[in-house]
């Protein structure tokens, strides 16, 4: 048991520490805005009282696909590419559709 609490412990090391440079902490930082759009949605959510999608969950997808995109590039993982390549084309259209629906709110 001890043995596989040490090989854990090395794979841990190699996978989390080893590996660490900018491209890794791009990715976690990409990863936690791309975390944070379920935060924001759920609040929203709770808050109304019925499920909502706030604006807020649209810039966090934007930015956080954004940047998961730059970190796949860097990575050369072409279906991580392919993934978030369609994802903010999904993003960029909710938007503009968001701001269309509100130019032409009275005010």
């Amino acid at each position: 048991m001890t043995d596989l609490l040490a090989q854990f412990a090395g794979w841990l090391h190699d996978v989390f520490v080893k590996q660490l440079d900018f491209w890794v902490i791009l990715g976690f930082v990409a990863q936690f805005l791309f975390t944070m759009r379920f935060v924001v949605q759920w609040l929203a959510s709770e808050k109304a009282k019925a499920s909502v999608i706030p604006v807020a969950f649209w810039i966090f997808s934007l930015g956080g696909g954004f940047l998961l995109l730059v970190y796949s590039i860097a990575r050369q993982d072409p279906v991580f590419i392919a993934g978030q390549g369609l994802g903010l084309l999904i993003y960029i259209r909710n938007l503009m559709l968001i701001r269309k629906s509100t130019k032409r709110a009275p005010d």
